[in-house]
């Protein structure tokens, strides 16, 4: 069974899979149709992508930086508070959840933003 890491990521991956071709057709077909002079609504919609992308990018950033220092205390505390018959070291499935949780927190700015997008755009588009 898979656990909640496994589940969480999986989930995200296949919400991307599904809204990031829909933006990308929208917005390069937006990019098509405007050519060389886009409106002022294509404009904002073109500068509005360039910033989002590097607000994901920094809270990803930051998210991962969070979780591999949680990650990083946690371990420390086991290997503090082990009795030393027991060995203080994690094992494999605490660190591929530890390493599941790092990636789902990276991915989820970007996996929000995707979403939002592809509902926004998706309205705009009808």
């Amino acid at each position: 069974m898979p656990s909640r890491s496994q589940r969480t990521l999986a989930q995200q991956t296949l919400g991307l899979s599904m809204a990031v071709p829909q933006v990308i057709a929208h917005r390069v077909g937006r990019m098509a149709k405007a050519g060389p002079r886009p409106n002022a609504r294509d404009r904002k919609e073109f500068e509005l992508m360039g910033a989002e992308k590097m607000a994901a990018f920094y809270e990803s950033w930051a998210a991962m930086g969070r979780a591999v220092v949680q990650a990083q205390q946690s371990m420390w505390r086991t290997a503090i508070f082990t009795p030393w018959s027991k060995s203080a070291l994690p094992d494999a499935n605490t660190l591929a959840t530890h390493t599941l949780r790092v990636l789902s927190q990276g991915m989820a700015p970007v996996h929000r933003r995707a979403l939002g997008n592809a509902k926004r755009l998706n309205r705009v588009w009808k």
